[in-house]
């Protein structure tokens, strides 16, 4: 009975650190270098001494194990009012599935986030990773 006790106050703390930890966002790899870009994009609100971008910004194609993931952002005034997905795996039905409903969920995180560093979609590791990472291309040509 001492020992049921003892494993279920033991069980219980390890599950309540667990739920403590937030969830890790993708970092940009180390040695990623900026590609030629292929932007159209108005020039920046300098009015106000601010180098914020207004336009839109096309971001890198991003290659991953299932396919490239590529990003155009929208900005108003340094502010990310859109982003639109330009490419995604699509090779199969699976592909198209996790697309379906993680690339929805990412463009709202960014929306709300204002920024790249937004949290990954379970089950949708490689394509949050080449999304965060086109959005953060993007996002690096407005504010040049």
């Amino acid at each position: 009975m001492r020992r049921a006790a003892l494993a279920t106050t033991g069980i219980s703390a390890l599950i309540i650190a667990l739920l403590a930890l937030k969830p890790h966002q993708l970092p940009m790899p180390a040695g990623a270098a900026p590609r030629s870009p292929t932007t159209s994009h108005t020039p920046a609100d300098t009015s106000q001494g601010t180098s914020a971008g207004t336009g839109t910004f096309t971001g890198d194609p991003i290659d991953t194990p299932y396919g490239a993931v590529q990003v155009a952002a929208t900005l108003t005034k340094g502010k990310i009012t859109a982003v639109k997905v330009l490419r995604a795996p699509d090779q199969n039905g699976r592909d198209r599935q996790i697309a379906s409903y993680a690339l929805p969920r990412l463009t709202q995180e960014a929306l709300g986030a204002q920024s790249a560093h937004i949290d990954a979609v379970s089950g949708a590791s490689y394509t949050s990773q080449g999304y965060v990472q086109s959005l953060q291309s993007a996002l690096d040509q407005a504010h040049v």
